[in-house]
């Protein structure tokens, strides 16, 4: 990635801003899938949660590959 150009500062810092709110988002999913994944529900319902999880845990790693992106054009 150190050959790629720069973003201007303008753009990165948005991106950082952008990827800050996501992970609270993300994190926010995150607790709800377990706690639901902790209560009493049918095999059905327990299997949403989990699609759930796995999709907010997508989503954290695409973020966190995000920022490492945005850390090396520092």
């Amino acid at each position: 990635m150190t050959d790629s150009p720069k973003l201007p500062d303008n753009v990165r810092g948005r991106l950082r801003a952008l990827t800050h709110d996501l992970s609270n988002t993300v994190e926010i999913i995150l607790q709800a899938a377990y706690l639901l994944q902790e209560a009493n529900l049918d095999a059905d319902t327990k299997k949403w949660t989990q699609l759930i999880e796995k999709a907010a845990d997508d989503a954290a790693r695409i973020n966190h590959e995000i920022r490492e992106t945005l850390r090396s054009q520092d």
